[in-house]
């Protein structure tokens, strides 16, 4: 997976301090990080963001069209992964990783930014629709994180001390 500098390296867990607590509970293994310079990370996040006024002009050829200009964003921006996609007639939902440095509000923007020019031109009757210079998607969006449940956090943080000082049992 890329980092920073474009280079591809994705980390496989390692089995030590939150990595082993996590191990116990079965879900390491579904998870992927990400290695930048300084940083190891893995977050995912669920977006969702509508047409203006929810108009439903993602027919079937548009929302191809919308779903491999998502697809395309990754060559412009490498540290931007999109994992899954959905596209209704009045919204999209993407699953998406992004790093540390990068804010989600200035992702969402690349992301709308991008296929709301490109589809504006590559499709006429959004014009009439969108007669205005505005973008066709609305300026808000929805937004969740997406990774390890609470009560493992929980379990983890309280189980800290006792594994800082070696005396956590842990059954593999």
């Amino acid at each position: 997976m890329p980092n920073y500098l474009g280079k591809t390296t994705a980390v496989r867990p390692w089995i030590s301090g939150i990595s082993a607590i996590f191990f116990l509970f079965g879900i390491i293994e579904a998870m992927q990080y990400f290695r930048q310079a300084h940083v190891v990370h893995h977050n995912q996040y669920h977006i969702v963001w509508i047409p203006r006024f929810r108009r439903r002009f993602l027919i079937p050829t548009v929302a191809e069209y919308v779903s491999r200009k998502l697809e395309g964003i990754r060559k412009y921006y490498p540290d931007i992964v999109l994992v899954e996609k959905n596209i209704q007639p009045d919204h999209v939902h993407i699953l998406i990783i992004i790093p540390p440095r990068m804010s989600v509000s200035s992702a969402v923007n690349i992301l709308k930014t991008n296929t709301s020019a490109n589809i504006k031109k590559k499709f006429p009757f959004l014009k009439k629709l969108y007669a205005d210079e505005k973008g066709v998607w609305s300026v808000g969006y929805f937004v969740s994180t997406v990774g390890i449940n609470e009560s493992i956090i929980r379990r983890y943080i309280k189980m800290q001390e006792k594994e800082d000082s070696g005396q956590a049992k842990l059954a593999i």
